[in-house]
């Protein structure tokens, strides 16, 4: 009788060990499906038939939700979590609980294993769920990330003006080289037609090729200072 009523108290008691033992982890943030692992050790020389159960089963996808244990076995559930709005002020009530029985030796049907069980033979655990959205992780990141290209950019606001003040400021000079040339040339253009000698004459080509070559050099530092 002793030994009877040893074993009929031990049925009450979860035979399988959960990894987590309490508490189902979510992490987030949940804009697409969150996955969490349950793992179920059968340390008994029994089978095992499981099954996993929670309060709100719209929002979970539960991979296997049910099945059997070999002994000494271990079977990993994975607990999928549906995309929905985070609300950091509104704590989770869902649960999940695991419930067992030793299987039967002429086990057939799962389903009428359930519905024949007694209330005594059953056993349970309870888990609860927590979200967890890792704004403590996110702050110094954004921190860090802000630091970096903050600084940064005023040193280069620096280099970048000193660098348009010597481009702009040879630009004008270039632009007046180009005209104070190109005032000779036209000179030089009236005296030829009005034959004033050969020698001027002759003297044309060379400012124009400096107009030309003055003229690639604005062009050279205008592209340089648009890029």
């Amino acid at each position: 009788m002793c030994a009877a009523g040893g074993a009929n108290m031990s049925k009450h008691e979860q035979i399988l060990v959960l990894d987590p033992p309490h508490e189902l982890k979510f992490k987030g943030p949940f804009t697409d499906v969150v996955t969490t692992n349950l793992k179920l050790r059968n340390p008994s020389d029994k089978k095992v038939c499981f099954k996993v159960k929670t309060t709100a089963p719209r929002r979970y996808c539960v991979r296997p939700n049910s099945g059997t244990i070999d002994p000494g076995a271990t079977v990993t559930v994975s607990v999928m979590l549906q995309p929905f709005d985070y609300d950091p002020n509104e704590k989770s009530k869902h649960k999940f609980m695991v419930q067992t029985i030793f299987a039967p030796s002429n086990i057939t049907d799962m389903e009428t294993v359930w519905k024949e069980a007694k209330p005594d033979d059953l056993m349970d655990s309870k888990l609860k769920c927590v979200f967890d959205m890792p704004h403590e992780h996110e702050k110094p990141s954004h921190e860090s990330t802000k630091l970096f290209t903050c600084l940064p950019t005023k040193g280069s606001a620096s280099m970048d003006d000193t660098e348009t003040r010597k481009l702009m400021e040879e630009c004008k000079r270039l632009q007046s080289e180009m005209i104070k040339l190109s005032d000779e040339n036209q000179l030089l253009k009236e005296e030829r037609r009005k034959g004033r000698g050969m020698l001027k004459d002759q003297g044309n080509p060379i400012p124009s090729l400096l107009v030309v070559i003055a003229a690639i050099f604005i062009g050279f530092f205008l592209g340089k200072f648009i890029l």
